[in-house]
């Protein structure tokens, strides 16, 4: 059974990882969005790409990050590697080949995805900063 990426879900999750308020966010789209739009928007099962786009821009993350990352797929993944057969003393990981490739892979999306999300952030960082001394 394939799992279908949300991506409201992963907006919302990469938009707080940056520590970016709803608010924020709509502020940046334009006049037209408010912070209840932008909870909507993060619901929806698919987002049209123009839209992803300027998101993209403002959260400073690639679309694709948008559009790929499925969570529940790493977690599952993950926690399907391992086969514990522990008699109370001894613990005996067992791996299939196709599996931990898979994880393998999760695991290396999210680590390139984290260092895009603190460059983001500390793009975001200096911008915040620079406004401040502005004022």
């Amino acid at each position: 059974m394939e799992q279908k990426i949300h991506q409201g879900r992963n907006v919302k999750r990469f938009r707080e990882m940056l520590g970016i308020k709803q608010e924020a966010l709509a502020y940046d789209l334009g006049e037209d969005w408010s912070q209840k739009k932008i909870s909507m928007l993060e619901q929806k099962d698919v987002i049209e790409e123009n839209l992803l786009k300027q998101i993209s821009n403002f959260l400073r993350i690639p679309v694709e990050a948008f559009q790929n990352f499925d969570e529940e797929q790493a977690v599952h993944i993950i926690s399907n590697t391992f086969n514990d057969q522990s008699n109370g003393y001894n613990y005996y990981p067992t791996f299939n080949v196709n599996p931990v490739d898979k994880w393998v892979e999760a695991l290396e999306e999210i680590k390139r995805l984290n260092s895009e999300l603190l460059k983001a952030k500390d793009e975001h960082i200096k911008a915040l900063e620079k406004l401040v001394r502005e004022k």
